[in-house]
């Protein structure tokens, strides 16, 4: 009797389980969506940043052997 109470509880909790994940399945896929949209923007940001970086960094040593 212990046993058969112990798994028909461990079925209610899959059930309950599963029901709560197919219901929060859209909600995945969109904050997927937003997720993915906001990795791309800090990437391109962070491109853009690297990019002045690496100007700034060039321009320091173009002007720097100039003077000398």
């Amino acid at each position: 009797m212990k046993a058969f109470l112990v798994g028909f509880v461990f079925l209610i909790a899959v059930s309950i389980l599963s029901g709560l994940g197919l219901l929060l399945f859209p909600l995945i896929i969109v904050l997927g969506f937003f997720l993915r949209i906001i990795i791309t923007l800090l990437f391109v940001l962070f491109s853009i940043w690297l990019l002045g970086k690496f100007i700034i960094f060039v321009w320091e040593n173009v002007f720097r052997k100039k003077c000398r």
